[in-house]
């Protein structure tokens, strides 16, 4: 069963509202950042890697977010735009602020770590007076992530974005990616998010992010379905709680819960996993198919992208993810 309905005559299929940064990744691999000496740079940021694997599958996709007036700034501009992504909702800073910075560290394919720069970033100077209701009621999908909840006036432009997309029966999906250094404390991230997931029709997190946003609830101890219950008292109506090596498990308001394990690979590194999940996970949903088909292709590009070097980079074209499907399908019944 697929639960979700979308307004088909939409001209684009998903517009992500959020943090976009670089990415500096560790070219020496296998030794600690202290010893690491050059880094490949890509474009990163959780929605901004989900809207390119979106596009990298076919699908038209835009973003509505904030850059720095600088060459990093410019440098994610013409990437997207490379990626057949629509730049329109993207506003340039002029006050000064920078570009994010995340530098990985990849000591060991289990072994990995982000050192992030995140002070008077562009990203989280978006204003609501740049979110555009018309933009927004051309998507069939609006992809949020937590992280543009952290601060003012990012966080006021995501409420007015979640505003439009309700009005218009445009499908909200809430990607949580909790990130504390960019919060005050879990008290405050938990307000935010609890408010923002209430708007929400399709929710996406770690066991221990929907942790976060219960304690302050004083709820001690959640299981899964208590926790899915939860949210279909509101518009919710799919819930997917990832539990990392153990996969992840969907449920939808008829009761119904839906199992999704891991693709087996040769492991590189941990981050980009739930960016690319998240975005072969979408594009599932969006073609029609069944929940669990569309968890299978989460789990198929997760496996894709953890093997290569990159985040953004490494997200699969469609023919890429149906043939890694077919290849793993058809290992499976050989050795099976």
């Amino acid at each position: 069963m697929n639960p979700l309905k979308f307004e088909t005559t939409r001209p684009l299929d998903i517009i992500a509202i959020g943090r976009l940064c670089i990415d500096l990744n560790a070219n020496e691999i296998n030794r600690p950042m202290e010893e690491t000496n050059t880094f490949t740079k890509y474009v990163g940021g959780s929605p901004a890697n989900i809207a390119i694997g979106s596009a990298r599958l076919g699908q038209k996709t835009g973003f509505i977010g904030k850059v720095a007036d600088d060459q990093m700034g410019r440098f994610i501009t013409g990437y997207l735009e490379k990626n057949s992504i629509d730049t329109k909702g993207i506003t340039v800073d002029r006050t000064g602020a920078v570009t994010g910075l995340a530098f990985t560290e990849i000591k060991s394919p289990s072994e990995c770590s982000i050192l992030m720069y995140r002070d008077n970033v562009a990203d989280l100077k978006l204003h609501p007076k740049e979110v555009d209701e018309e933009y927004i009621k051309q998507s069939k999908v609006l992809l949020v992530s937590g992280t543009a909840l952290a601060k003012s006036p990012s966080r006021e432009a995501v409420f007015l974005a979640l505003e439009y997309a309700v009005k218009h029966k445009v499908t909200v999906i809430f990607d949580l990616d909790y990130r504390p250094y960019t919060w005050v404390d879990e008290a405050e991230t938990a307000v935010y998010y609890n408010l923002a997931a209430e708007k929400c029709d399709v929710i996406i997190g770690t066991r221990e992010e929907f942790d976060m946003m219960e304690k302050l609830l004083n709820i001690e101890e959640s299981d899964d379905r208590h926790t899915a219950s939860r949210w279909f008292s509101y518009r919710a109506e799919l819930v997917v709680i990832k539990h990392g090596g153990s996969g992840s498990i969907a449920y939808t308001k008829d009761g119904m819960s839906h199992r999704s394990g891991i693709f087996p690979t040769n492991v590189l590194k941990t981050f980009g996993a739930g960016d690319s999940y998240a975005s072969a996970f979408i594009y599932g949903l969006m073609k029609g198919k069944e929940v669990s088909e569309a968890m299978k292709m989460g789990s198929a590009s997760a496996s894709i992208v953890i093997s290569r070097h990159s985040c953004s980079d490494a997200m699969p074209t469609e023919e890429e993810l149906l043939n890694h499907m077919e290849t793993a399908y058809y290992e499976l019944a050989q050795h099976g």
